[in-house]
C-alpha cells in the first residue's frame, strides 16, 4: 500500500476539496493569471538616506509549519495552535472520541495532517509533533503517521525515530528506517531493533554477535531473546514447537514472528496492526477484513476497500464472503443499469455493511451512481435517499426528499443549514435544530479561545462537546453545532449531525 493510496482518503477538509488527493494543489498545475510580475518582488527603493526601523519577531514565530496537507487545501491557517498550550493540545488530540462519526473523523484527521506551526517554540513542536503521530497511529493512519515524521525528519530524535521505526515495519517500509538505524545506533537503544536491522540490511555476523552480547548481558527478556534466536537460526529451531503468543507484541515482535512463520493475527491488536495485514503476506480474508477495520475509522480509501471486495468471487458462505457476495450483486447490478435488480440488492448489501458500521465508506463509494436513480417501492426509494444523505450529495438529495414523514422533512432541512423550519422528531434532532438558531451561543470558554486567535483549541473543545452530547449531553449537542458553525465549519456541522441522527438507528 502506497502513502499516496492512504492519503487519497484522508484529504478531509471542506466540500470544495472532499475528493481531492492530499497531495493535490490545483495551481501547480494551472497557474492563475493574476500572479503578481516580478517586478513586484523587487526590494522598494529608499526615498532618503535614513535608516529602516527594525522589525523584531520571535523566534517560535518562524518555525517552520509542519504538515501534508498544505494550508491552502484544508482552510485551515498555518497559526491553527497559536497561543495555546502544547501540552493541552496534546491531552485533547490524544482523547477526543471520534469512532461513531465519519464527520468528526475527518474533521480530526484535517486537524492531524493539515500544514500548522507549533506554539511554544523547539519543545512545543516536538511535543505537539508526537502526539499528532501517536494518534494517527491509534487511528491505524500508519502510512500517513510515516509520512509525517519522514517530514518533520524522523533521526532528529529517538522519540520521532521510535515512531517512524514503528510505522515502516507496519507498512513494510523497514528497510528505510533500518538504514537509518544502522548509519546512527544512538538513534534507538533497543538491541532487539539492531539486531533485526543488522539481519535486514544482510550483515547477519553483526547481529549474531549483538545477539550474543544481549544474551551474555541480560539486555533483553528471555522471551524477546528467544524470538530473536528463531530468526537469525531457523534451521535450529525447525521442529521447535511454536512460541507462546504475546499478549501486547509491539510492531518489532510482531513481524518478528511473522519472519519465523508463527504470524500473529492483527483482529485483537491495536487498529495499527491492521496495516501489515494489507500487505500480500496476508491472505485475501485478511486483508479485507484489515481494510474494513481502517475504513471504518476513516484511515483507509473506500476505493481500496471496494477493490478487496470485487478482487475475486468469494470462496465460501458467512460473516466476510457474504459481505463480499453482496457489494459484488450489487455492483453488477448497477452496472447494468437493472432498476428492479438494484432494488433488489440495495437493501441486503445495505444490511451488510451496516453490521459492520460501514454504511457512510458505502454512501461515499455508491451515491454518484445512486443519484437520480428511481427504486421500485417506497421503503427502498426512502433508503437510497437515506444513503444519499450520507454522502457529498447530501445537500442535493434533500431537495428531492421521499415522504412527508416528520423524520425525513427534519433530515432535508437540516441538510440545507434550516433545521429550524422543520418538526424536531426526538429532543437529540432539537438540540441540533437550537444549534443551527442564528442566535445560538457559544460557550463562554470557547469563545475567548476565539477572541485570542486560539482557533485549533477551540475546534478540538468542540469536538470534545460533540462527543458529550452524542452520548446524551443535550446542551453539548447544541454548543458544540454553534462552535462548528461560529468558525466557518458549516459543512462539518451538518454532516457531523446527519451522520448522528441516521447512523443513530444503527442499534
Amino acid at each position: 500500500m502506497s502513502i499516496k493510496h492512504v492519503l487519497v482518503a484522508l484529504s478531509l477538509a471542506g466540500a470544495a476539496q472532499a475528493q481531492q488527493p492530499l497531495t493535490a494543489i490545483d495551481w501547480l498545475n494551472d497557474p492563475p493569471e493574476n500572479l503578481p510580475g516580478t517586478v513586484l518582488l523587487e526590494p522598494p527603493v529608499t526615498q532618503n538616506g535614513g535608516q529602516p526601523a527594525v522589525e523584531v519577531t520571535p523566534l517560535d514565530a518562524l518555525s517552520q509549519p509542519i504538515g501534508l496537507v498544505s494550508s491552502s487545501v484544508t482552510g485551515l491557517p498555518v497559526d491553527l495552535w497559536h497561543g495555546s498550550d502544547p501540552e493541552r493540545i496534546s491531552e485533547l488530540i490524544a482523547r477526543i472520541p471520534v469512532k461513531h462519526n465519519p464527520a468528526m473523523q475527518r474533521l480530526l484527521f484535517t486537524l492531524l495532517l493539515s500544514e500548522a506551526r507549533a506554539p511554544g517554540g523547539a519543545s512545543g513542536e516536538e511535543t505537539l509533533l508526537l502526539a499528532r503521530l501517536d494518534r494517527l497511529m491509534q487511528l491505524g493512519a500508519a502510512d500517513p503517521a510515516q509520512a509525517l515524521v519522514q517530514l518533520a525528519g524522523p533521526t532528529d530524535t529517538q522519540a520521532r525515530f521510535e515512531r517512524w521505526f514503528d510505522a515502516t515495519l507496519l507498512t513494510g517500509d523497514e528497510d528505510r528506517s533500518c538504514t537509518a538505524l544502522i548509519a546512527q545506533p544512538n538513534l534507538s537503544k533497543d538491541y532487539a531493533a539492531q539486531i533485526f536491522c543488522k539481519a535486514r540490511r544482510g550483515d547477519w555476523p553483526s547481529a549474531a554477535l549483538t545477539l550474543e552480547a544481549a544474551h551474555a548481558l541480560e539486555l533483553l527478556p528471555p522471551e524477546e531473546l528467544d524470538l530473536l534466536d528463531r530468526f537469525l537460526n531457523p534451521d535450529i529451531f525447525e521442529d521447535a514447537p511454536y512460541l507462546p503468543q504475546p499478549e501486547d507484541p509491539d510492531p518489532l515482535s510482531f513481524r518478528l514472528f511473522e519472519a519465523i512463520g508463527e504470524r500473529l493475527p492483527s483482529a485483537p491488536l491495536p487498529r495499527a496492526f491492521a496495516n501489515a495485514d494489507l500487505r500480500d503476506v496476508a491472505g485475501w480474508k485478511a486483508q479485507i477484513e484489515a481494510a474494513e477495520r481502517l475504513t471504518r475509522i476513516g484511515a483507509l480509501t473506500p476505493n481500496q476497500l471496494l477493490g478487496l471486495y470485487t478482487e475475486r468471487s468469494p470462496a465460501a458462505s458467512g460473516a466476510v464472503w457474504d459481505r463480499v457476495a453482496a457489494v459484488q450483486q450489487f455492483e453488477t447490478a448497477l452496472e447494468t443499469g437493472n432498476v428492479e435488480a438494484i432494488s433488489k440488492t440495495l437493501p441486503l448489501v445495505w444490511k451488510q455493511m451496516r453490521s459492520v458500521g460501514l454504511e457512510v465508506p458505502f454512501a461515499d463509494l455508491f451515491a454518484e451512481r445512486l443519484y437520480g436513480v428511481e427504486l421500485q417501492g417506497a421503503d427502498v426509494e426512502v433508503l437510497r435517499w437515506r444513503i444519499l444523505m450520507l454522502s457529498d450529495f447530501y445537500e442535493r438529495a434533500a431537495m428531492q426528499a421521499p415522504d412527508t414523514a416528520v423524520e425525513t422533512q427534519f433530515l432535508a432541512a437540516l441538510a440545507q443549514g434550516d433545521p429550524g423550519r422543520a418538526v424536531s422528531p426526538s429532543p437529540l434532532a432539537d438540540a441540533v435544530a437550537q444549534g443551527f438558531a442564528w442566535a445560538a451561543p457559544v460557550p463562554s470558554d470557547i469563545a475567548a479561545l476565539l477572541d485570542n486567535g486560539q482557533l485549533g483549541e477551540a475546534i478540538l473543545e468542540a469536538m470534545q462537546l460533540f462527543a458529550h452530547g452524542a452520548r446524551g449531553n443535550l446542551v453539548d449537542m447544541t454548543a458544540a453545532i454553534a462552535t462548528f458553525r461560529r468558525v466557518g465549519l458549516e459543512e462539518t456541522a451538518r454532516r457531523a449531525a446527519l451522520n448522528l441522527l441516521i447512523l443513530n438507528e444503527r442499534g
